[in-house]
């Protein structure tokens, strides 16, 4: 495997870990959650500077339905991430705290969340759009993959994004996304690790949603071809 795509993966990983763990800022801690955040934004310009090719071919070639989705998608979760940052730089209290920044607190909170949450689900669909190479990849690895195990994969999978829909409504993450739910409500009684399970469900289900619906679109742009 060649460095890059060793550098990619490594980084795609360290993405939807912190991903994973901002969620739960108030669990984690506020310095913490600073720390993560700007850990999330150094990958993320990572990502986009190994993944600069993709970028200077945006104009070139022809858009199928799925590279529609794709770009689409990509353009949400940069406006979500540039959201989380500049709002996140206002709210800071520990690690940017220097910064002689003052008011607009109240308006910067309320972007930070629909920013954080929206990003949420569309960082996981961009996850389930590439799940097919992942898929190829693991496949590479293991060899002599039976049918027997993959069906029981992808019975998994469906009772992972089962769960998600139930933790998606348990958690009111939907609430949190229209800005219904203005704060975030946080048991300080529960475990971290119940919080991030369901918090990996729902990213599990919109994985789900953003795999098949790529391969929806791969099949949906075939017979376009054919017509």
């Amino acid at each position: 495997m060649k460095p890059k795509i060793i550098a990619k993966i490594c980084v795609d990983i360290g993405m939807t870990i912190a991903l994973l763990l901002l969620m739960p800022y108030e669990l984690v801690g506020q310095a913490a959650h600073e720390w993560l955040g700007i850990g999330m934004f150094v990958l993320f310009l990572t990502h986009h500077i190994l993944n600069s090719q993709w970028s200077r071919n945006l104009l070139k070639g022809s858009y199928t339905p799925l590279r529609v989705w794709q770009t689409v998608l990509v353009i949400l979760v940069l406006l979500c991430m540039v959201g989380s940052m500049v709002s996140g730089v206002i709210l800071s209290r520990h690690v940017l705290s220097f910064l002689p920044i003052s008011g607009g607190r109240s308006f910067a909170r309320s972007i930070h969340m629909v920013s954080a949450y929206w990003g949420f689900v569309w960082m996981s669909l961009h996850l389930g759009l590439h799940w097919s190479m992942m898929l190829a990849m693991a496949r590479k690895l293991v060899k002599n993959v039976s049918i027997a195990r993959t069906w029981v994969l992808r019975i998994l999978s469906m009772v992972i994004a089962g769960y998600g829909m139930f933790a998606f409504a348990k958690r009111e993450i939907g609430s949190y996304m229209l800005l219904k739910i203005q704060f975030v409500f946080f048991d300080f009684e529960e475990p971290l690790i119940l919080f991030l399970l369901d918090y990996m469900a729902v990213m599990g289900l919109f994985v789900f949603i953003g795999h098949y619906l790529a391969e929806f679109l791969k099949r949906y742009g075939r017979k376009r071809k054919t017509l």
